[in-house]
């Protein structure tokens, strides 16, 4: 595998990381642990990250004058990764909710 399905799927791989340790961490945050809660998000943050890096290499090479073939798979990896920074937005909330609220 080479390419632009390599980088999907590196994309794939660190946002759903990333998305499953935002839902780990509200999960934390619900059973009272905040502080182990920001920590899962600060790890979270860095895993989304490695996708983001990835995502960003094909717009720079794109800005670069070199096209970039439509496929499926990117398609998902694009996908995937707006639905993990909604996640981790949200998560933030709830921490905050839940910080508040103990």
């Amino acid at each position: 595998m080479e390419g632009i399905e390599l980088i999907s799927f590196q994309i794939i791989s660190a946002v759903g990381t990333a998305r499953s340790m935002y839902i780990e961490a509200i999960q934390l945050a619900k059973d009272g642990k905040i502080s182990e809660a920001e920590a899962m998000m600060e790890e979270g943050q860095k895993v989304f990250v490695e996708g983001h890096h990835a995502h960003a290499s094909l717009i720079q090479k794109e800005a670069a004058g070199e096209k970039t073939e439509f496929a499926l798979l990117l398609m998902h990896a694009e996908d995937q990764l707006m639905s993990a920074e909604a996640f981790g937005i949200l998560a933030q909330e709830f921490i905050d909710i839940y910080k508040k609220l103990n």
